[in-house]
Protein backbone atom coordinates (compact mmCIF):
# COMPACT_ATOMS: atom_id res chain seq x y z
CA UNK A 1 0.00 0.00 0.00
CA UNK A 2 1.56 3.40 -1.05
CA UNK A 3 1.45 6.42 1.02
CA UNK A 4 -0.75 9.16 0.31
CA UNK A 5 0.88 12.98 -0.58
CA UNK A 6 -0.83 15.60 0.97
CA UNK A 7 -2.71 17.04 -2.25
CA UNK A 8 -4.05 13.46 -2.64
CA UNK A 9 -5.50 13.83 1.16
CA UNK A 10 -6.81 16.97 0.27
CA UNK A 11 -9.11 16.07 -3.03
CA UNK A 12 -10.37 12.90 -0.74
CA UNK A 13 -11.45 15.32 2.23
CA UNK A 14 -13.08 17.08 -0.69
CA UNK A 15 -14.67 14.90 -2.17
CA UNK A 16 -16.18 13.83 1.00
CA UNK A 17 -17.27 17.28 1.55
CA UNK A 18 -18.88 17.71 -1.49
CA UNK A 19 -20.99 14.90 -1.08
CA UNK A 20 -23.30 16.96 1.21
CA UNK A 21 -22.04 20.77 0.15
CA UNK A 22 -24.33 21.59 -3.40
CA UNK A 23 -25.00 24.94 -4.83
CA UNK A 24 -28.11 25.13 -5.60
CA UNK A 25 -29.49 28.75 -7.93
CA UNK A 26 -31.24 29.98 -3.98
CA UNK A 27 -28.06 29.31 -2.14
CA UNK A 28 -24.65 28.93 -4.30
CA UNK A 29 -21.30 27.59 -3.25
CA UNK A 30 -18.51 29.35 -2.09
CA UNK A 31 -15.82 27.47 -2.89
CA UNK A 32 -11.58 28.24 -1.85
CA UNK A 33 -8.93 27.39 -2.87
CA UNK A 34 -5.83 27.63 -1.38
CA UNK A 35 -2.46 27.42 -2.88
CA UNK A 36 1.25 28.19 -1.42
CA UNK A 37 1.24 31.74 -2.64
CA UNK A 38 -2.45 32.46 -3.70
CA UNK A 39 -6.22 31.99 -2.54
CA UNK A 40 -9.03 31.86 -4.39
CA UNK A 41 -12.37 32.01 -4.20
CA UNK A 42 -15.66 31.03 -6.41
CA UNK A 43 -19.41 31.31 -5.57
CA UNK A 44 -20.93 28.73 -8.18
CA UNK A 45 -23.99 27.63 -8.64
CA UNK A 46 -23.84 23.31 -8.94
CA UNK A 47 -27.02 23.06 -11.06
CA UNK A 48 -26.25 25.65 -13.82
CA UNK A 49 -22.43 24.42 -13.72
CA UNK A 50 -21.64 28.07 -13.47
CA UNK A 51 -19.33 30.56 -11.92
CA UNK A 52 -21.41 33.58 -10.27
CA UNK A 53 -18.71 35.58 -8.87
CA UNK A 54 -14.84 35.00 -8.25
CA UNK A 55 -11.80 36.63 -6.96
CA UNK A 56 -8.48 35.66 -6.23
CA UNK A 57 -5.26 37.37 -4.71
CA UNK A 58 -3.69 37.54 -8.35
CA UNK A 59 -7.17 39.61 -9.50
CA UNK A 60 -6.33 42.68 -11.08
CA UNK A 61 -8.12 44.69 -8.83
CA UNK A 62 -6.40 43.25 -5.83
CA UNK A 63 -2.69 42.43 -7.14
CA UNK A 64 -1.07 45.79 -6.35
CA UNK A 65 -2.94 46.37 -2.91
CA UNK A 66 -2.64 43.06 -1.60
CA UNK A 67 1.47 42.48 -2.86
CA UNK A 68 2.44 44.13 0.94
CA UNK A 69 -0.03 42.72 2.81
CA UNK A 70 0.60 39.16 4.77
CA UNK A 71 -0.94 36.04 3.63
CA UNK A 72 -3.93 35.85 5.90
CA UNK A 73 -4.56 39.57 5.50
CA UNK A 74 -4.41 38.74 1.44
CA UNK A 75 -7.31 36.73 2.24
CA UNK A 76 -9.43 38.91 3.99
CA UNK A 77 -9.13 41.24 0.80
CA UNK A 78 -10.01 38.38 -1.44
CA UNK A 79 -13.07 37.36 0.76
CA UNK A 80 -14.16 40.92 0.85
CA UNK A 81 -13.91 41.30 -3.00
CA UNK A 82 -15.55 37.74 -3.75
CA UNK A 83 -18.66 39.13 -0.95
CA UNK A 84 -18.93 42.47 -3.13
CA UNK A 85 -18.76 40.87 -6.39
CA UNK A 86 -21.66 37.75 -5.02
CA UNK A 87 -24.09 40.24 -3.69
CA UNK A 88 -23.85 42.69 -6.70
CA UNK A 89 -24.76 39.66 -8.93
CA UNK A 90 -27.99 39.41 -6.51
CA UNK A 91 -26.13 36.07 -4.36
CA UNK A 92 -27.14 36.81 -0.32
CA UNK A 93 -26.62 33.47 0.63
CA UNK A 94 -24.09 30.77 0.54
CA UNK A 95 -22.88 27.31 1.07
CA UNK A 96 -19.59 27.54 2.44
CA UNK A 97 -16.78 25.05 0.80
CA UNK A 98 -13.39 24.74 2.13
CA UNK A 99 -12.10 22.74 -0.27
CA UNK A 100 -10.75 19.85 2.28
CA UNK A 101 -8.41 22.49 3.98
CA UNK A 102 -8.82 22.76 7.54
CA UNK A 103 -10.69 25.78 8.78
CA UNK A 104 -7.68 27.90 10.40
CA UNK A 105 -5.80 30.74 9.42
CA UNK A 106 -6.10 32.12 5.63
CA UNK A 107 -9.64 30.01 4.62
CA UNK A 108 -11.28 31.18 8.19
CA UNK A 109 -9.86 34.91 7.45
CA UNK A 110 -11.43 34.58 3.70
CA UNK A 111 -14.84 33.28 5.54
CA UNK A 112 -15.21 35.90 8.14
CA UNK A 113 -14.11 38.70 6.10
CA UNK A 114 -17.12 37.57 3.34
CA UNK A 115 -19.44 37.26 6.39
CA UNK A 116 -18.59 40.83 7.33
CA UNK A 117 -19.01 41.92 3.93
CA UNK A 118 -22.80 40.99 3.72
CA UNK A 119 -22.77 37.30 2.71
CA UNK A 120 -24.60 35.16 4.76
CA UNK A 121 -23.46 31.41 5.57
Amino acid sequence: MTKRTRSESRERRHQRVRLTVHGTPDRPRLSVFRSVEEIYAQVIDDEKGSTLASASSIDHELREKVSKLTKTEQAKAVGELVAKRAIDNGVKQVVFDRGGFKYIGRVKALADAARQAGLDF
